[in-house]
């Protein structure tokens, strides 16, 4: 596979987790394949992933599993 940005090989491909939201409000969205270079060091997304990524958060309230999060209580 070729880097999207410097055109050479050697790009790797990782999962990683990302949050979008807060509180009652948040998602996470887990094993997301992010493709990262060895020679220029770039990260990013193919617009496919991007594309999924849109349609799960339109469709979370169908697609998304509820699970606790243990809150923090950050009063002093």
């Amino acid at each position: 596979m070729l880097c999207n940005i410097c055109g050479n090989k050697g790009v790797k491909i990782r999962q990683i987790t990302r949050t979008y939201g807060k509180g009652k409000d948040l998602l996470v969205i887990e094993n997301i394949p992010v493709i990262t270079c060895t020679h220029c060091g770039e990260t990013y997304l193919t617009a496919e992933t991007l594309h999924k990524i849109e349609q799960i958060k339109t469709n979370r309230k169908k697609l998304a599993v509820e699970r606790p999060v243990a809150q923090n209580d950050t009063t002093l």
